[in-house]
């Protein structure tokens, strides 16, 4: 469905009745899409939630905005309020993969009351250092312009051939061929927007707030992204209560790599968390 958000029109896919179950709010990574969660989503169906996955901006069936400040995970978290508004749904249990896990860590900070709880895949807070943070939002923009100049062909050959995604390499050929598509559709302003808008140099750190978090918090990883498990489990460290769930022969991308695992992981979490809340109940 396509609902019109202060001005802009977003994408949003939706499976089940949000009003008559707890909902899972679903935010993909960048160059990725709401139908990156196609695979996932009859399980969650599965699990009793209805299921919403929305394209960000710049990404999918959404609107790329002229305005820059549109792109940033501020401008983003008032957006996703005013998705669930419109939609009905009080609050959601999020899960948000790379990109999209620092969108819905930043909403998770920013509105509280609408997060009931948190999986974070493969994303990080944010870059610490101040000087690492500019030296990657200048990295940022110029991938950004290239995005511009040469074209989504041009991206979506660049991008797969990162050290980050080599494990998608092992993926079917079905598969992959899916995930480029996907990549594909997308246009070089949404992108190049989006890189210079909510990447991580364009940001402020955000572990120094990761203690405020009291909803429930899951860390997946892949046991193949080193850098990712040691990221998460730093962060873990941070969030009382939180679980880190390393996924093996899992790397950046775990719900396409190991969708079964991700969903176990998912469905442990879930079902664990109101037995934590009552057991700090008092007797």
């Amino acid at each position: 469905m396509k609902l019109d958000i202060r001005g802009m029109e977003y994408n949003i896919e939706i499976e089940g009745d949000p009003a008559g179950a707890r909902t899972a709010v679903l935010l993909h990574g960048f160059s990725g899409s709401s139908a990156d969660w196609k695979e996932l989503t009859p399980a969650l169906r599965g699990m009793g939630r209805a299921v919403v996955a929305i394209d960000l901006a710049g990404h999918g069936l959404t609107q790329t905005p002229a305005d820059p400040s549109r792109f940033t995970l501020a401008e983003t978290a008032r957006d996703l309020e005013a998705i669930l508004s419109q939609i009905g749904i009080p609050e959601a249990d999020w899960v948000g993969y790379s990109m999209g896990g620092r969108v819905a860590l930043h909403f998770a900070l920013t509105c509280p009351a609408r997060v009931r709880s948190l999986v974070l895949e493969s994303a990080s807070p944010g870059i610490r250092d101040l000087a690492d943070r500019t030296r990657r939002r200048k990295s940022d923009d110029a991938l950004a312009r290239r995005i511009e100049e040469r074209g989504i062909k041009w991206f979506a050959d660049y991008w797969s051939t990162l050290p980050l995604f080599e494990t998608l390499w092992e993926l079917p050929t079905e598969t992959h061929a899916n995930l480029r598509a996907r990549r594909l559709a997308n246009v070089p302003a949404g992108l190049a927007g989006s890189l210079r808008g909510m990447g991580q140099g364009a940001h402020e750190y955000m572990g120094d707030r990761l203690r405020e978090i009291r909803c429930e918090v899951l860390f997946v990883v892949g046991e193949r992204d080193p850098k990712y498990v040691e990221v998460a489990n730093r962060a873990h460290r941070s969030v009382a209560g939180s679980r880190v769930v390393v996924v093996p022969a899992a790397g950046h991308t775990v719900h396409l790599e190991a969708p079964e695992a991700f969903a176990e992981a998912l469905a442990a979490h879930w079902n664990a968390a109101p037995q934590r809340l009552e057991a700090s109940s008092p007797s």
